[in-house]
């Protein structure tokens, strides 16, 4: 059965043949292995192209920014299925990506999306005006507000603060810093309280101001907590905790027969 449109049967990423591995123009064997970093091979993977020293300085940054934070849902599927299945670590590793979604890791994709789509309706418009309009619909809609707002860091999340400073000091502040700045100017006078910006409102409107796509933002975070997930599982093996934080849990929630049973 034919589904969708199937006309366009390229990749333009890997080939291969008997003494050669080729990715993205370059010889694997000789341009890439001893010569890269892991960073700029991820960056060209996606892009087709190596990053300029920016594109590297700052992708190494928000992978460092947003690999580790705790025991955080994600790390806590990943222990919790190793203790359950010691014998599936690629099991584990899934269960904890599979958690990264819109509410936790995953919402530097959403407010990617968000910052651009205003960015695109500023051109030729006032950017404080947009930013404001941009928050209204989201509250129309009883949405939060994308990149902004911390439980734990209220006064201001200081990996978001670090990124932005150095966003700063080595002059790549663009539309999408702008805008994120504008929105956050805004939400006093809309919202009728200030947010600080979280690291992942600062993560996506970084970089897309150094050309990284929109459509892979939410690869960035599953690549930086997948390392984080590894580090985890090889300290679940050392030192498991996965069956008391499942022992917590079940202390922790009371049980409640159901009205209707």
């Amino acid at each position: 059965m034919r589904i969708g449109k199937q006309d366009n049967a390229l990749t333009s990423i890997c080939t291969s043949d008997a003494s050669s591995i080729t990715v993205r123009g370059h010889d694997l064997c000789d341009d890439i292995i001893g010569q890269w970093d892991f960073t700029s091979y991820f960056w060209a993977l996606v892009t087709g192209d190596a990053p300029s020293e920016d594109q590297k300085f700052f992708a190494d940054a928000v992978l460092c920014a947003i690999a580790e934070h705790g025991l955080v849902p994600s790390v806590v599927a990943a222990r919790m299925t190793q203790a359950a299945a010691p014998e599936a670590f690629h099991g584990a590793v899934a269960a904890g990506l599979l958690g990264c979604g819109s509410v936790v890791l995953g919402s530097a994709e959403v407010a990617g999306r968000f910052y651009a789509k205003l960015v695109e309706q500023a051109q030729g418009a006032d950017a404080a005006s947009v930013a404001a309009d941009g928050i209204k619909t989201l509250r129309a809609n009883k949405e939060p507000i994308p990149g902004f707002g911390h439980p734990q860091h209220a006064e201001g999340d200081p990996r978001a603060n670090r990124l932005l400073g150095l966003a700063k000091e080595r002059g790549v502040e663009g539309e999408h810093i702008g805008m994120l700045y504008a929105i956050r100017d805004a939400l006093p006078d809309v919202l009728g309280r200030p947010l600080p910006i979280n690291v992942n409102g600062a993560i996506p409107a970084i970089m897309l101001d150094v050309g990284f796509p929109l459509a892979a933002l939410k690869g960035i975070s599953l690549l930086a907590r997948t390392a984080s997930i590894i580090g985890h599982l090889q300290e679940e093996s050392e030192r498991p905790i996965g069956f008391i934080m499942s022992g917590a849990a079940a202390d922790r929630i009371e049980f409640a027969a159901d009205d209707d049973g």
